[in-house]
């Protein structure tokens, strides 16, 4: 039970840590994004951009599971 005030720590740091990245570096609009462009719409798909965080979170979490 004492571990969930250091879990819940950790998950705030994470989420404050990432949005502060995301204000200095521009995900989306990588090459391999499907981008749709037509007379009033405009459809975007993050293809790459999902991949590339998906690479990186599961990443972090085998680090984090490591620790435990």
């Amino acid at each position: 039970m004492n571990q969930l005030p250091k879990t819940i720590m950790i998950i705030g740091v994470v989420i404050f840590a990432v949005g502060f990245l995301m204000q200095f570096i521009k995900l989306g609009r990588l090459p391999g994004d499907i981008i749709i462009k037509k007379e009033n719409t405009t459809f975007y798909f993050p293809v790459m951009t999902s991949i590339l965080v998906s690479v990186v979170l599961s990443g972090l979490l085998y680090i984090i599971g490591r620790f435990k």
